[in-house]
């Protein structure tokens, strides 16, 4: 967008000198802001018109201040155009330091914050941040700069162009374009937000573009497996090993509530003697970083026994030989097509079955799952509550068992007496 500037002449009655003259000030107006600058120049208040901006009489020496007020007018514009030209952004910063002479501040671009934040993101993987994290926000690095190109046409913008019709047109963008749905469009924008932010905290960007603009989630169905399903699959026995591999490390999870990037960085000194003398799984979630402890089940542990001499766990130092999560997901669709299983499966499912088919659903209290599952906060964990039917269908028929007792117990039927 095209930013013009208005020029406007003004004398200062508050500051006149000692023999009447009024000091003359330039007003450079542009986007709601003013710049003021001191021409000089000293006129009478009786000659000088308010309405017009100049002096008023047709004298020799008014029509020299006249002529001096439209220069500085044409000079205001020749800096709009030596900027617009330069390709510097036309901002009363900018034009005052033209006015006076001083070095332009740097142009601070978007893409190049971005690109110096994932930088700094992958030098510190498997340290402060997960793999899948840097990914992300690599993903969302091309999203923004494809974004810039259908709207803009360009690779990159001044950060000081962002504002609330950038953000929602890229949401627009999000869910138009790359098909994305609202949660995922969510999850882009926030990733993007962060980067927002980091130029507001260091003073480049003034006002949050993001203000007023709903970064809501909605509620989605997580799929999980029944106690039929995942016994379908416990049971299975496929021919080729790889197979039954991704099986049992998907099974673990179903036991333990790891996700992918948890277990698979899982090593043999994180499991530790707990203080009921059991196995426990000692770590931190790769994610959030947050303490975990999972005392260990006798099905995960047997899966831990089976894997105990595996040779490419002794190679990389792990406990399970975990593939990249596109293959274990890919062999996971395979997995469930053999187990006549029509639901959506991931390896994040193993997951959702610890929190719901696993522990809730077994009476363990939901305060202890949360703990078990690394969340920082209980509403996460109440998500997978609410998504158990099977749960309130058993409490249900405990009260209807309740209420059939209440009816089916004696009533005295006779009179009262009178």
């Amino acid at each position: 967008m095209t930013q013009t500037i208005s020029v406007a002449f003004f004398a200062r009655k508050d500051r006149a000198t000692e023999d009447g003259l009024k000091p003359v000030f330039m007003r450079i107006s542009l986007m709601n802001k003013r710049l003021t600058l001191a021409t000089k120049i000293f006129v009478k208040q009786n000659e000088w018109s308010d309405q017009n901006g100049k002096l008023k009489t047709n004298s020799e020496e008014a029509r020299r201040i006249n002529k001096m007020l439209e220069a500085f007018k044409m000079k205001a514009f020749d800096y709009q155009r030596a900027l617009m030209n330069e390709g510097k952004e036309v901002t009363l910063e900018n034009m005052k330091a033209k006015w006076y002479g001083l070095k332009l501040e740097k142009s601070r671009m978007l893409m190049e914050v971005f690109k110096q934040h994932n930088e700094q993101m992958k030098a510190l993987v498997n340290s402060e941040f997960s793999p899948l994290t840097l990914e992300r926000y690599e993903t969302s690095f091309r999203h923004t700069q494809a974004y810039m190109k259908w709207k803009f046409k360009v690779d990159d913008i001044d950060i000081k162009k962002l504002n609330y019709e950038f953000i929602s047109d890229y949401e627009f963008w999000l869910k138009s374009k790359r098909k994305c749905d609202h949660n995922t469009s969510m999850k882009y924008l926030s990733n993007f937000k962060k980067i927002v932010h980091i130029c507001i905290k260091n003073g480049w960007l003034e006002r949050d573009p993001f203000v007023g603009f709903k970064m809501t989630k909605r509620e989605v169905e997580r799929p999980f497996l029944v106690q039929e399903e995942l016994k379908r699959i416990i049971d299975k026995q496929f021919v080729a090993p790889r197979m039954n591999q991704v099986k049992d490390i998907f099974i673990f999870c179903c036991y333990t509530g790891l996700a992918y990037a948890d277990v698979e960085k899982l090593t043999r000194e994180e499991i530790t003697t707990g203080i009921d003398s059991e196995k426990w799984i000692w770590t931190s979630r790769q994610k959030t970083d947050a303490a975990t402890r999972i005392p260990l089940l006798s099905q995960a542990l047997e899966i831990l026994d089976r894997y105990k001499d595996d040779p490419q766990c002794a190679i990389k130092g792990r406990l399970l030989p975990v593939l990249s999560n596109q293959k274990m997901n890919t062999y996971l669709k395979e997995i469930a097509d053999a187990c006549d299983i029509t639901k959506k499966m991931t390896f994040h499912t193993a997951r959702h079955t610890f929190a719901t088919t696993v522990t809730l659903s077994n009476g363990v209290p939901i305060e202890t799952v949360g703990k078990m599952l690394g969340h920082r906060n209980l509403k996460t964990t109440q998500h997978y509550a609410r998504i158990l039917d099977l749960k309130v269908s058993e409490d249900m028929m405990t009260l209807r068992h309740k209420l059939n007792k209440k009816s089916e117990s004696p009533i005295d039927s006779q009179e009262p007496k009178l």
